[in-house]
C-alpha cells in the first residue's frame, strides 16, 4: 500500500479525534451532536479529496485537506444546529416535523394538514408557519432548497406523480412569496415511490403523503 493511501486511511480515522489536538473552545462538541457529525462528514470529504490529490511525497495534503473539510462541515453543521433550534421554537404546528442529520434539515408538513383530498391548494391553517419557514430560509441565505411533494399509493401511480408535484410547487411558490429567491429553490415530485411507512396501514399511508424542504447549505 502506497504512503499515500496510508495517510489517507489515517486521516478519515483522525478526524473524528480533532478536538483532541485542537482548540478545546473550537472543538468541544460534545453537546452539539449534528455539529460533530457535520465535522466528520466533512473531514471524511476532505481526506477523500486530499487522497486523490496527493502524491507519495506530499502525502500530508490528505490530512490538511480532511482538517479543512473537518472545520467547513463543523461550522455548516453549528448552522444547521441553530436554525433547527429556532424553527422548533417558531413553528406552532406539532404535526410539522423537523429533521437534522448533521448535513441538512427536513422540514415534513403532512399533507393532511397542509391540503384537502386531492387538492394542491395549501390549507390556510399552515400558511402562517410556511411564511416561518421562508423567514429562517432569508436569514439563513447560504443553502439551497428542495421542496419535494409525496404521495401514499392509493390511486393511478401517474395522477399521484402529478399531485406530488403540484403540492411542491403551491409550497414553494409561497416560499418565494415569503421572501426565498426562486434561484435558491428545486422542486419535486416524488408521488408514491419514496414512502416513509408501509402503505398497509392507513397511519402509514397518511405519513408517506406530506410535502419536504430540504434545507442543504453549501459548503
Amino acid at each position: 500500500m502506497s504512503i499515500s493511501k496510508i495517510t489517507a486511511i489515517a486521516a478519515l480515522t483522525g478526524v473524528v479525534g480533532l478536538s483532541a489536538c485542537t482548540d478545546p473552545a473550537q472543538w468541544d462538541l460534545s453537546d452539539k451532536p449534528k455539529t460533530k457529525n457535520g465535522a466528520l462528514i466533512g473531514g471524511l470529504i476532505g481526506a477523500g479529496i486530499g487522497a486523490l490529490t496527493s502524491d507519495d511525497d506530499k502525502a500530508e495534503t490528505v490530512i490538511g485537506t480532511a482538517a479543512a473539510g473537518a472545520v467547513v462541515g463543523g461550522l455548516i453543521g453549528n448552522q444547521l444546529d441553530k436554525q433547527e433550534a429556532e424553527l422548533r421554537q417558531t413553528l406552532a404546528n406539532d404535526s410539522i416535523s423537523i429533521v437534522n442529520t448533521g448535513d441538512r434539515l427536513t422540514v415534513s408538513l403532512p399533507n393532511d394538514l397542509t391540503f384537502d383530498t386531492n387538492s394542491a391548494v395549501v390549507a390556510q391553517a399552515v400558511r402562517g408557519d410556511l411564511l416561518k419557514v421562508a423567514d429562517s430560509l432569508v436569514r439563513y441565505p447560504d443553502s439551497t432548497v428542495q421542496v419535494i411533494g409525496h404521495t401514499d399509493s392509493d390511486g393511478e401511480a401517474q395522477y399521484n406523480q402529478d399531485l406530488s408535484v403540484r403540492r411542491a410547487n403551491s409550497v414553494a411558490d409561497l416560499i418565494q412569496a415569503g421572501g426565498v429567491p426562486f434561484s435558491r429553490i428545486v422542486t419535486l415530485g416524488r408521488g408514491e415511490d419514496a414512502p416513509v411507512a408501509s402503505n398497509l396501514t392507513p397511519d402509514g399511508k397518511a405519513r408517506n403523503r406530506r410535502v419536504e424542504i430540504v434545507v442543504i447549505p453549501r459548503g
